[in-house]
């Protein structure tokens, strides 16, 4: 299956020391890419590049933190012109903050909107800008099932994964020329850390259970197919698009 086939191209995940990051990027690397890891922590940065590497995968690490702007710009630019091109780029990087919405606090808003919206734009340009002088290049932002729902609690959770929805659709509008596929994925519910308390909640998991068709919580390897698919050439007319992975839940009553 050619058409799926990433081996010779390179994939920068966001966020990529654990959970779905992780995940996804060992599924790019499955496919034959060579991947680059993103974190803030060096240290388990390179904890996570080396389980890969006792894979035999290809790794590279790529330190700096998603929300600076500058930062950002420096290390994608300062990699490309040391290692060589990025060709396909996963928009990972996310936070979540549960409160309700009456009592969410200010700074907290702000810092998820920093990290799950912003990032997406920082990172997002700064690889673009290469990508559209090459001509090609593939762009998979993660959403989230709140892109479309919502639940108590985590209302500014799905203001920002609306946002990533309309940011790919732009990025999308403007780069297609260019002859780049942005495209976006949006997960449901996962067993990860992010969903750790969530997990341990007897009494979510059991409505979680029957409110999804699927009846049961997602595990994260089964992301991986719609990122290999977002990230090749089986994909070269796929634009603008949110692939739902969550079991049917946004389908669902």
């Amino acid at each position: 299956m050619t058409l799926f086939d990433l081996t010779g191209r390179r994939a920068l995940v966001t966020g990529s020391s654990m959970g779905i990051g992780y995940a996804l990027a060992r599924g790019l690397a499955q496919a034959g890419a060579r991947v680059v890891l993103n974190a803030r922590n060096a240290e388990r940065l390179a904890e996570a590049a080396a389980g890969l590497r006792a894979e035999g995968f290809e790794v590279e690490e790529l330190v700096f933190d998603v929300t600076d702007a500058d930062g950002v710009r420096a290390a994608i630019d300062g990699f490309e012109s040391s290692h060589g091109a990025i060709d396909i780029l996963v928009n990972n990087a996310g936070m979540q903050h549960r409160t309700p919405l009456e009592d969410f606090p200010a700074d907290a808003f702000d810092r998820l909107m920093r990290t799950n919206v912003n990032s997406v734009f920082y990172v997002g340009q700064a690889v673009a800008r290469h990508m559209i002088a090459r001509g090609a290049g593939k762009i998979v932002n993660i959403a989230s099932v709140q892109t479309a729902l919502a639940r108590p609690g985590i209302a500014p959770y799905t203001a920002s994964k609306g946002a990533v929805g309309n940011l790919t659709k732009g990025m999308a509008t403007d780069w297609a020329k260019h002859g780049l596929n942005c495209n976006a994925i949006a997960p449901g519910y996962f067993d990860t850390p992010l969903n750790k308390a969530l997990v341990e909640d007897p009494e979510f998991s059991a409505w979680l259970e029957k409110r999804t068709p699927a009846g049961r919580w997602g595990k994260v390897e089964e992301l991986v197919g719609a990122c290999v698919f977002l990230s090749s050439d089986a994909a070269s007319f796929v634009n603008g698009h949110t692939l739902f992975v969550d079991g049917g839940i946004s389908t669902s009553l």
